[in-house]
């Protein structure tokens, strides 16, 4: 456990020290794209963060490789190789948009070649699912889901990037609890070491946004742009599927205590998806609500639900504080209820069931209770004007 607190704060200082310099580098040579019609911030800001985040997560993993607790992945680098290569593709990516706005069919391009690269070259693929042992049927299957689950990750993400520190937080909490959630998968397989490339990850995030958050709070100093919140959604994803795509269910024992079988075996997949479930319903309302309208699933609009809260009255730092609340709430959950299952604690798994009803139910009321004096009507007008002295913004695209 040391190993990976010290994996949390290498990573978070040296991505701090990155991001400040980054910073200082775009103001300096004016390293940023002027405002879009449907931003709603009003200063220009370099969106360059993702550069320093993606160092940081280099030099975790470079210190990892003389590091003797995480040579268990290092034996085999591959993985290593390719999670490396992939994230530096889409870092290249997404600074060429964010400062001169690609096309969105090459960045789509760009990030199936990256889940690509994990799939094939990594030969991180969802082998297996954890629903009564079910294997898939075929490399060519196995290849396909996990390129497609990557992707979709990688934009659902990316899709929330529209509030000042919405993402890095977001991200933060899903990946504190992904870490704890990949603990005890780990020790139940009856693994010989806890030390896993799918917990590194999961603290390599972490880092990651505990250094990029201090420049990235409301009032936001850097945004970290596409480059940043495509990374982190393939980083998540990847890890979801090195941990869960591949470890045996028959480990477990779902139904010690008389619940459903099904309900243990549904945990350990809906556990991962959980933690992401505010990027991932966002993402498909944005896809059934775009296409319906007869638009591309990736041109830009002002519906987010982010864009919601702010119309319901709510202020930037509340709406996403409320986010960090609906995030926490249904992952904690869902992990206290797949310890409970997983390990014949019917008084835990009570407590999660218990921990997801008053929470959702106190996050419901904060959600669509705000303040009506600070109502703002839904973006009738231009959205730069109902926010003046805003720096939130909006990334819409891939």
């Amino acid at each position: 456990m040391k190993q990976y607190i010290f994996t949390i704060l290498f990573t978070a200082t040296l991505t701090l020290i990155l991001s400040w310099a980054v910073w200082r580098i775009g103001l300096r040579y004016k390293l940023y794209p002027a405002i879009r019609e449907r931003d709603v911030h009003s200063t220009p800001t370099p969106r360059l963060g993702g550069i320093a985040m993606f160092l940081g997560m280099v030099g975790a993993f470079t210190v990892s490789a003389f590091t003797p607790y995480f040579q268990i992945f290092w034996a085999n680098p591959r993985a290593v190789f390719a999670i490396l290569a992939a994230t530096g593709l889409t870092v290249l990516v997404g600074v060429a948009d964010d400062l001169w706005d690609l096309d969105w069919m090459l960045k789509l391009a760009a990030q199936f070649l990256a889940a690509g690269i994990i799939a094939w070259w990594g030969q991180l693929q969802i082998f297996s699912l954890p629903i009564g042992g079910m294997t898939v049927p075929s490399a060519a299957v196995s290849f396909t889901l996990t390129v497609f689950a990557i992707v979709v990750v990688m934009n659902a993400v990316n899709f929330i990037d529209g509030l000042d520190g919405l993402v890095a937080g977001v991200c933060l909490i899903a990946s504190t609890i992904f870490f704890a959630y990949s603990y005890f998968v780990v020790r139940d397989s009856g693994a010989s070491s806890y030390f896993n490339l799918a917990s590194f990850i999961a603290c390599v995030v972490v880092g990651m946004c505990l250094g990029f958050l201090p420049m990235n709070w409301h009032p936001a100093k850097m945004f970290m742009g596409d480059s940043g919140a495509l990374v982190l959604g393939l980083l998540l994803a990847t890890g979801a599927i090195a941990i869960t795509g591949q470890f045996d269910p028959a480990t477990l024992d779902p139904d010690e205590f008389g619940r459903s079988q099904l309900l243990g075996a549904f945990l350990p997949i809906l556990l991962p998806v959980a933690v992401a479930i505010l990027p991932l319903l966002d993402f498909g309302s944005a896809v059934i609500r775009r296409s319906w309208q007869g638009k591309s699933p990736f041109s830009p609009d002002r519906k987010h639900l982010h864009h919601r809260m702010l119309d319901m009255g709510h202020s930037s730092r509340t709406a996403v504080l409320i986010f960090y609340a609906w995030t926490a709430v249904i992952g904690l959950s869902m992990l206290l209820m797949y310890i409970g299952v997983g390990h014949d604690w019917p008084g835990q798994y009570w407590l999660g069931v218990g921990f997801g009803v008053v929470g959702i139910a106190a996050c419901l009321v904060v959600t669509f209770i705000p303040n009506r004096r600070t109502r703002r009507p839904a973006a009738a007008s231009h959205p730069a004007s109902q926010t003046p002295a805003s720096q939130e913004h909006t990334v819409d695209q891939p």
